[in-house]
């Protein structure tokens, strides 16, 4: 029996997080400020790139909200990479 492995990419988006920002007044300068982020962190953030947990953790606390409403999570398939005989 042969078992088709799929790869998945995941992109994130931290377009909740902005809008969230905006709702509340808060300019990205002082979340940065507020949760210790390094510019490089926050510029990976900007690019949609993935950051750490404890990133969004920090993030989630000092505005008071879930992780979930500060970014979302696409899966994407890319299609067969590998087929493995079971026996």
């Amino acid at each position: 029996m042969a078992d088709k492995k799929i790869r998945h990419h995941v992109k994130v988006n931290y377009k909740p997080l902005w809008i969230l920002l905006i709702k509340r007044d808060i300019p990205k300068q002082k979340l940065r400020e507020m949760t210790d982020i390094a510019p490089s962190t926050f510029t990976k953030m900007i690019n949609n790139e993935h950051v750490a947990l404890d990133v969004l953790a920090r993030i989630s606390l000092a505005l008071g909200c879930g992780i979930d409403d500060i970014v979302e999570i696409e899966g994407l398939l890319q299609g067969d990479v590998t087929t493995e005989e079971q026996s």
